[in-house]
Parts: C-alpha cells; structure tokens; sequence
C-alpha cells in the first residue's frame, strides 16, 4: 500500500471530519501518502500538508437541489478515484455518504474500508440504499461505538469498533490551559448543528428557567442562518449564540459543564464528540440516555444520562452541579480520567491495523 485516499463528502467544522483529520494525522505520521476528496468548503480536512480533490458537492437548503448535488458528487467522487485504478490505494470513506468513491473502488479491486460515525439517513429509502452500498463494497467497517455496530451494523462486512478519539494537538492545547474551575460565572456549554432534533430550543429552554446561570451555544452555521433559525424565538439575556468555530478551546476553557440535548426518538447519538472534548478539560457532560454516549458518560460519575424531554430532572441536576462544589469538582476529576481511556495513539494504531490487514 502506497497511499489512502481518504473520501468525505461534506467539509465542515463538525464531528465526522474531525475524527477523519485526526485518521489521516495517524497516517502521516506511519509516512503514507494520503490525499483528501472531499467539497471545498472550509473545514477540519481543510489541511495544507494533504493534496486535496474536490468533489464539487455543495450544501442546499432546498431538499431537490441539495438531493441534485449529492448525486452529482457521486458521480464526481466515482471518476476521481478512477484516476488510482493502477494504482496501490486504499479507499478510505468516512461516513456512509460517499458511496460513490466507494463503488469505484470495488470495480477497481481496491481495499475500501468504511469509518461509520451514524445512519440516521432521510428518507429512509436513502439510508437502505447506502447500507446496501457498503455492505457490497467495503472490505472492512470501522464503527465510533458498541452500539453503532449492535443496532446498525451491516453483518454481511468484517468489523471492528474503534472508539474516536481527540486529536494530540488538541489534547496538548487543552493541558497548557489552566481552568479556574470555582471563579468565574457557572456556564453550560452546547456545541451542535443548526438542527432542531439536536436540542437547541431546549437548551434555550432551561436558560430561560435557570436565569441565574449562563449558557452558550455553539452552532455550526452563520450567524444568517442562526438569526433567521431564531427570528420568531426571544433569547433570554442569559444566553449567548456562537456561529460555527474553527477554534472551540476558548469555550471550553471557560464552561462548567457540556450538555448534549438531542432528542433520542429522532437522533440517536452513536458517540459524543464534544463531551469528549469537554472530558479532556475536566468538564461534566450530561448525556442522553441512549446511545453511544452511554459509552462516554456514566451517569452518576463523570456526569448524568438524562432525557431531553424530562426537563424537571435536567434543570435540578445542572442546578446541582452548580452550587455544589464538591459534587462538581469529583465530577471533573472522574470526566479528566475517563478521557485518558480514549487514547489517540491506540486509536490511529487501531485504524493502521484494519489499513493494513491483507
């Protein structure tokens, strides 16, 4: 093997590629080649040490002519890994989206592992043509959790569950940064999409009944769509909106605690990135009770597992969490252990070896 050709479809500041990022950190590192096909937008794979190859996918707000570019970018997607067929590549697809690289490189006989981060795929249709996909295409699937690879795996195809982990550079940024955990205002910290099933009307809920804390949200999309998501909301005085990030360590380094608000019925989280992220702080994270977030929080330890819909229990806790310091405190100490066990180093060497297997 001479080189990954690492495929995502939509670059972004978002979950799946940054975990990918950090893959193709691991692969330099091992000196392999890699190149990144993915859209042009600014993003985590936006990195200028790595040839890129554009897929010419663009985000739409209208479902036709976004399921019109999604399309097209197979197409794109098919005929640039055409361009390695005589060559010795794996074709690395993160996320079931791009199948059409991956079909590519089935025809061509390359190796073409799948890096699973969710299915939730609308319409339903879609989401059985893709699994479909992958399970006719991918020599391996690499899934983020235990849960994932229980309730969606695709059982025809090898499979191996790697847990995500933080980039070194993150982490290295992370421990120079000193925490005043007990000064300062008491913030509970949001990072999410611009989605409703991701909880943030609820999270602007509980500023509104917990008026005597602060709450940050964070959301990946500009501030037009921000205002325009929220025009006919009235934000209480104690919250404050954030557009997408390139830079998140200035809120974490300020936050008390991480909540992540989706709604269960509608958007099962498979892993929990920035609970992760607020972990290697020392935050607390409150998570849904379902889930591959079970696997990051344990309720009553290092945080709680709560339901979005059961807003009684969400508002004690946090209210808990905030004027008792002690509780915070242990809390913190278990959430900076937990993170240790998300080793970077074990999960790039856990990927190297799926690569590598003949």
């Amino acid at each position: 093997m001479k080189k990954v050709i690492c495929v995502h479809l939509y670059n972004d500041y978002s979950g799946s590629p940054l975990v990918l990022s950090t893959v193709i950190k691991g692969l330099q590192k091992e000196k392999i080649a890699v190149e990144v096909l993915t859209s042009s937008d600014e993003g985590f794979l936006t990195m200028q040490d790595v040839r890129q190859i554009y897929n010419q996918y663009q985000f739409r707000e209208n479902k036709y002519l976004r399921l019109f570019n999604f399309l097209y970018s197979q197409i794109c997607m098919f005929f640039a890994i055409t361009k390695f067929r005589k060559e010795d590549v794996v074709v690395y697809v993160n996320t079931l989206l791009p199948f059409g690289a991956a079909l590519a490189g089935k025809l061509f006989k390359k190796k073409v592992v799948y890096h699973i981060h969710e299915t939730t795929v609308n319409p339903p249709a879609l989401k059985k043509f893709l699994k479909y996909m992958a399970a006719v295409t991918a020599s391996e699937i690499i899934y983020v959790s235990h849960y994932l690879k229980e309730k969606e795996g695709i059982k025809e195809v090898p499979a191996t569950v790697i847990y995500n982990a933080l980039s070194k550079a993150f982490i290295e940024q992370a421990n120079q940064l000193k925490i005043k955990r007990n000064q300062g205002h008491y913030i509970v910290l949001m990072i999410c999409s611009l989605k409703d099933y991701k909880g943030v009307r609820e999270f602007v809920d509980l500023a509104k009944v917990l008026p005597d804390l602060f709450f940050e949200l964070v959301l990946n999309a500009d501030e037009s769509a921000i205002k325009q998501f929220f025009s006919t909301t009235k934000l209480p005085a104690n919250l404050k909106l954030f557009p997408k990030q390139s830079n998140v360590h200035p809120f974490y380094e300020r936050a008390k605690l991480v909540v992540n608000l989706s709604h269960p019925e509608k958007w099962v989280e498979t892993f929990g990135m920035t609970l992760l992220e607020g972990m290697q702080y020392g935050i607390p994270g409150i998570a849904p009770p379902v889930g591959g977030c079970t696997e990051v929080i344990e309720d009553g330890v290092n945080g709680y597992q709560i339901d979005q819909r059961n807003q009684e229990e969400m508002v004690q806790r946090i209210a808990e969490l905030a004027e008792d310091t002690a509780l915070s405190n242990e809390f913190s100490a278990n959430a900076k252990r937990m993170a240790e066990k998300f080793s970077v180093t074990k999960m790039q060497a856990a990927v190297m070896q799926v690569i590598r297997k003949s």
